[in-house]
């Protein structure tokens, strides 16, 4: 299969500090892949240079391939990237109703504007991502009177309205509780199942579905390693990635860490 994610040797500065140290990482159609790491690995960061709205300092040796193009149109890039964060939510907080913040997915904005015509083929995708990420109860409901989960599955929802091949999900489920992180879960598992390409952040073990394969561990900036989950989610590399004692379970498919 072909990288349908390239990016090689980019590096990203802020206020001089490396936050993406000279960092390569590629994506086959159809993998399903965690990265993981302590708060300011450089994860999001990451995440943020594959949806470009971060670009790496010019070098002649960096590449950025997405789809097999260099270049995009932001708006295009977002009908083949499905994107839910925990910044997104943060951003979403508003009054705006579920239905709107899913149907907005469209324009790549948060929430409709007046300027915004919706048409009937949209309406109808919108409600069929809610009704599939188990939301459409939630389409009056303001996002400001929403819980943490059921944000979050209005977040999915408005990801995969354009019926993108890839997944980026940065601390999607963070800061939900037991019952709203399997529920969420399931449904990351169900689009798994359907052969779309899932890239996971998280610095959370217990968020990685068994379909994911492969676990890239990062720490300051840098990729430390890369390959089999089962090779590397273990105590010795999870302890250096985070720099204290982490002790590894494992259930059911499910990974579980603590210090």
């Amino acid at each position: 299969m072909n990288n349908i994610i390239l990016i090689e040797h980019a590096t990203v500065r802020r206020e001089g500090v490396p936050i993406l140290d000279n960092v390569s990482f590629s994506v086959k159609e159809g993998e399903h892949v965690a990265v993981i790491g302590a708060n300011g690995a450089g994860k999001s960061t990451l995440v943020q240079v594959i949806s470009e709205e971060v670009h790496p300092l010019y070098n002649p040796s960096t590449k950025q391939l997405l789809f097999g193009k260099e270049r995009w149109q932001v708006s295009e890039l977002r009908k083949k990237l499905g994107i839910v964060s925990q910044s997104l939510q943060w951003m979403c907080n508003s009054s705006d109703k579920g239905f709107d913040i899913v149907v907005s997915g469209f324009f790549s904005s948060i929430g409709l504007d007046f300027h915004h015509h919706v048409t009937e083929e949209e309406t109808e995708k919108a409600s069929l991502a809610m009704e599939r990420t188990g939301c459409l109860a939630l389409r009056d409901k303001q996002m400001n009177r929403m819980s943490s989960g059921e944000a979050r599955r209005v977040l999915l929802a408005r990801a995969c309205v354009h019926d993108p091949s890839v997944l980026l999900l940065d601390e999607a489920a963070g800061a939900l509780d037991f019952p709203s992180r399997a529920q969420y879960r399931q449904i990351v598992r169900t689009f798994a199942r359907e052969g779309k390409t899932i890239v996971l952040v998280t610095h959370e073990l217990s968020e990685i579905i068994p379909e994911i394969d492969r676990a890239v561990v990062m720490r300051q900036g840098k990729i430390i390693a890369d390959g089999q989950k089962e090779d590397i989610l273990t105590p010795p590399l999870l302890s250096e990635a985070y720099g204290t004692h982490v002790y590894v379970d494992r259930h059911d498919g499910l990974y579980n860490a603590w210090c």
